[in-house]
Parts: C-alpha cells; structure tokens; sequence
C-alpha cells in the first residue's frame, strides 16, 4: 500500500555546535508509512555505529516486512502486523548491536535509543526505547507521545522532582533503557488513532533539551505547509539556543485520511445484510 500520497515527511540531522561528530540517525519512507529515528552513545565513533545499524536493519526490514503484508492485518493473538514486525525486528536490531559491542572492543558499551512509527489504516504505531521522543501536533494541541525512559522521568513520576525541575537538571542523559546494550530490551509499542491534518514529530533530546515545547508547537503551525523549511527551522533554533548536542529531527503531516482497503466490494456488502 502506497502511502506517499496521504503522508509527506521531511527529515533533518545535524552535529550541533558543540559535538565533533554526528551519532544520530533518522530513515524514512513516506511509501511504506514508516520513520525510525536514533540517538547513539558510546566512546569514538560507537555511538554512530549504533544508531546507524538500529536505523538501516529497522527501516529495511520494516519496508520489506510491508511489502510482503500489509501492516494493518490482524494476528491470531489480536495485534497489528505493524505491531508484530516492530517488535520482532527492534529485538533482531538490539541482538545486532550486543554482539557487535561484545566481539568488537572499540564498540564496547554502545547502545542507542530509538523511536519508529508505522502509519497504516489511519493508526500510528509507535515504538521507543529510551529518550528519544515523538510528538503530535493537532490544530492547537501539542502533545508529547511518547514517555521518557530515563531517570528523570522516573523522579518525576515518583514526585521526587517536578517538570519544571527537570528541565534544569544535570541528568538528562540517563536512560533506563537503550537499544544494544544488554542481551533483551523491551520496546514499548502503542496505537493512536490519526487525523488528517496532525503533524507528527519524532526527535532527538537534542532538540527538546534546547527549545520549550511551546516554540516547538509554534514551528509547526506556522510553517506546517512546508515541512523541510519546518525541520531546518527546529534545528536552527536549537543551534541558536546553543546546540549542546546532536539535533535530529522527522516530521510527518497527515494530507489525507489512509484507510485500509476492505476485502469483498459491493457485494460482500451487500450479501452481509442477509446474514
């Protein structure tokens, strides 16, 4: 199923003004509905060869698990294939990048986070693991998707610190979970209904940590009619706001509703009023 029509994305990465080198990542491709978008770590290049291999393994297997089945079928056990291939394939991409951390010394302890979404039959299945984060952007409404694992958001949860308090504090680095560094991780993986016209970002912390939510939301209303002027615009307000990291960002505006072709036509219609 062809989705190019209904989805437009625009993809940006950047080094920052700070860092030497780049270790996100971002794939997309607005045919198959989907996005992946990394943020590495580790010593030298490590964490640019972890969130390189995270992106290139999800996004060819995502593409080539579609073109095979349409994501939005049905498994026995009641979930979406969409569903099925992330978590089978963000599993294969975590057991890729262990064992080329252990059997590799100048990989050692790499890992990255990492963000997909899968858009079929007007749903968004989104999956992450760590800080990385995805946002929706409907008429007015700015909503942040996806939920934080890391410390922070731990402390928040627990009362321990407020919002607020955590934008300001010196831990923001500290995930709980991350792709690569253990032999399992877990992917959280939910559903959301999808409208035409959201707008859908998925970013590194290197943008949230720099620009308020607010001027995020700002962007995307007042430049939602041309989406790579909107991601440039997102990464330079972070340069500007001093760019301490890598910045990266995708973004997705929803033209049209996507449903899913129903099998049978007219006459399968028509016979079910008999049964």
């Amino acid at each position: 199923m062809d989705l190019s029509k209904a989805l437009e994305i625009a993809t940006r990465t950047d080094t920052g003004m700070v860092r030497s080198h780049n270790e996100d990542s971002v794939f997309a491709n607005p045919v198959a509905g989907c996005a992946v978008l990394a943020d590495g770590m580790g010593g030298y290049n490590a964490g640019e060869v972890a969130s390189g291999m995270a992106t290139a393994l999800l996004g060819t297997e995502l593409e080539k698990s579609f073109a095979e089945r349409e994501p939005y079928r049905v498994e026995p056990d009641g979930r979406s294939w969409a569903h099925v291939v992330l978590e089978t394939e963000i599993a294969r991409a975590n057991g890729a990048i262990y064992q080329a951390a252990q059997s590799q010394p100048q990989y050692a302890g790499m890992g990255t986070t990492l963000v997909a979404a899968v858009f079929c039959d007007n749903t968004l299945t989104v999956a992450h693991i760590g800080d990385s984060r995805l946002y929706r952007q409907r008429g007015e409404e700015f909503t942040q998707v996806t939920r934080d694992h890391s410390l922070l958001q731990e402390q928040i949860d627990s009362g321990m610190i407020t919002a607020e308090e955590a934008r300001h504090s010196q831990n923001k680095n500290l995930v709980t979970r991350a792709l690569g560094v253990d032999p399992t991780v877990e992917a959280e993986i939910h559903d959301y209904d999808v409208q035409p016209g959201d707008i859908y970002l998925l970013c590194s912390d290197g943008l949230n940590d720099m620009v308020e939510d607010e001027e995020i939301s700002m962007t995307l209303q007042m430049l939602a009619a041309n989406l790579e002027l909107c991601a440039m615009q997102l990464v330079q307000m972070a340069n500007d706001n001093g760019g301490r990291d890598n910045v990266s960002v995708v973004l997705v505006r929803v033209k049209e509703a996507f449903p899913a072709p129903r099998r049978g036509g007219w006459l399968a219609r028509l016979l079910a009023w008999f049964k």
